[in-house]
């Protein structure tokens, strides 16, 4: 990921052909999963914001799709979380498998209503 992008549109046509699709439909419903978002590219990667403060990111690896950070959420959430949780703030989802779109729309949904709790909006 040494690349610099100017777009979320230019990070995904850098990606692999087999992953392009992936990254699509991860940003399409991380942003249908929070009303008035928008994206761009911070620290090398798509992030989703609102109101111009981040809200989500993602990533594409190797092996798998990052989401960044993970948010606090009920025994449910935590036990569907689990098997991807790779660190405190970062969830991993394998490539090769079904990807869980759920659960990532869950989480930029659970993160926009954290960050409009914390801007009053």
């Amino acid at each position: 990921m040494a690349a610099n992008f100017d777009t979320v549109d230019d990070y995904i046509a850098a990606q692999p052909g087999e992953v392009q699709p992936i990254l699509h439909e991860v940003r399409r419903r991380a942003l249908a999963a929070v009303p008035g978002a928008a994206d761009r590219i911070s620290y090398g990667i798509p992030t989703i914001t609102l109101d111009c403060h981040y809200v989500v990111y993602f990533a594409a690896w190797k092996h798998h799709i990052s989401v960044y950070p993970v948010p606090d959420g009920g025994e449910d959430f935590e036990r569907e979380i689990a098997p991807f949780r790779a660190a405190k703030g970062t969830l991993k989802f394998p490539l090769g498998k079904p990807m869980p779109y759920e659960i990532i729309e869950e989480v930029a949904t659970l993160l926009s209503e954290r960050e409009r709790r914390r801007g009053g909006y």
